[in-house]
């Protein structure tokens, strides 16, 4: 609970350091890694960094958290703290860490800040960043303890397949011999890699088949560079480099963003290009656990070739008793598809839907909108971000539903990312 004190201080200075968040965390990043090069090479997504997302995310978790406990001082919002500590535990981040970020916000903070942080606003902020960091400590305790620690796993590329131009497919398999363990539909597992210049990168790539497979299976989009943004490095590495006989290290499953329905609960799963990944270990597991509720199935692609794992994903729709299926393609339709941006026009939405929705930030957006403004209801509205969070973390954020990244993706992160 945040002090009625603290509260004060908070709720007065929170659009003056909210304003000045972009550059705190500029400096706070240019602080942590001069100290902690290696934390750079091994843990934070460079090109994230490079691009400034993970800043943005940052800023705007650190400024979400904060703003609601000055709206409600007693309770913390789960939906924010849940997605980041799933994100931390994926890519083993340790209690130790919060306190060396700690150190580096709070020096960047009264570096841009100077003289308006007094003793008291420094306490208030102190307050609000412990908060935070005790809540995700915990959450990220009980994420390794249910999943056997903050270890990774070497694993062994039984196949390599390869989907389309852009995207290849890596069947895994334990490189020991030990047993795989059923996920949820929807998680996702951070792959480690040794780069040539010897970095450790981490991404998070979401587990694209059956839940209850023999292997695991990542389905990964080549990120290309381009207009001052940086390309994938760890995709290009996994595309160029890795085959079948190489091994990889993965962490355990992790992910907020779970199929969770009933056999009568009706479903809407909505994806566009790389998006599709957890869709389809969703549908795989409605197909087989035999759901009896409407199931519809949406999705848009630039073109039928573009559209990975597109004969699992009709494959697994054909095999439910009431599904709907709304392919939308930008080019060659064909028959049976539709031309033109992946939308809600002329698809039916049945009381009581439970919506996921994968894919860019503005597809999701908008289907969002159009869902709540058919009748479903907004917690019933679940969406996976591949990539730093700037939604829930508060840029042009939706409400966080009160009960609750495919192509490189890296979490909303206080401790890394």
């Amino acid at each position: 609970m945040l002090s009625q004190p603290s509260a004060a201080v908070v709720r007065a200075t929170l659009p003056a350091v909210t304003d000045a968040l972009g550059e705190i965390t500029e400096r706070f990043y240019a602080g942590l890694f001069a100290a902690r090069p290696d934390l750079l090479r091994d843990l934070f997504n460079r090109g994230n960094q490079a691009s400034g997302t993970q800043r943005r995310a940052l800023a705007g978790a650190f400024a979400a958290f904060a703003a609601h406990l000055v709206e409600h001082p007693d309770r913390r919002p789960a939906a924010l703290l849940g997605r980041i500590a799933h994100k931390h535990a994926s890519l083993g981040v340790a209690p130790e860490q919060y306190e060396l970020v700690r150190h580096h916000l709070f020096a960047a903070i009264a570096d841009v800040l100077g003289d308006a942080v007094t003793p008291a606003v420094a306490a208030a902020w102190d307050e609000v960043y412990r908060l935070m960091a005790d809540a995700l400590t915990a959450a990220e305790r009980g994420l390794y303890e249910q999943g056997g620690g903050a270890g990774r796993r070497d694993w062994e590329v039984a196949e390599r397949v390869t989907e389309t131009s852009d995207v290849v497919s890596f069947l895994l398999r334990p490189a020991d011999g030990g047993p795989v363990t059923p996920y949820r539909a929807g998680q996702y597992v951070s792959v480690q890699v040794e780069l040539p210049d010897g970095a450790r990168q981490l991404r998070q790539y979401s587990l694209s088949g059956a839940p209850d497979a023999a292997l695991r299976r990542i389905t990964v989009k080549r990120v290309r560079g381009g207009d001052g943004t940086p390309g994938g490095e760890v995709s290009e590495h996994l595309h160029a480099r890795v085959q079948a006989g190489d091994v990889l290290r993965l962490s355990e499953p992790y992910g907020d963003v779970v199929l969770d329905a009933d056999a009568d609960t009706p479903v809407l799963l909505a994806s566009a290009g790389i998006g599709v990944t957890p869709v389809v270990a969703m549908l795989a597991e409605l197909a087989g656990t035999g759901h009896r509720a409407p199931v519809t199935v949406l999705h848009g692609d630039r073109s039928p070739a573009d559209h990975a794992l597109r004969a699992e994903h009709e494959a697994y729709a054909a095999g439910l008793p009431r599904a709907d299926v709304h392919f939308f393609y930008g080019r060659d339709a064909g028959p049976g598809a539709r031309t033109g941006r992946a939308g809600l026009d002329g698809v039916a939405l049945h009381p009581g839907t439970r919506a996921y929705l994968c894919g860019p930030l503005p597809f999701m957006r908008e289907l969002r909108d159009g869902l709540i403004a058919r009748g479903v209801a907004a917690a019933d509205v679940r969406y996976e971000v591949f990539g730093p969070d700037l939604w829930l973390a508060g840029e042009d954020a939706p409400p966080a539903p009160a009960s609750h990244p495919g192509a490189e993706r890296s979490g909303v992160a206080v401790a890394a990312g």
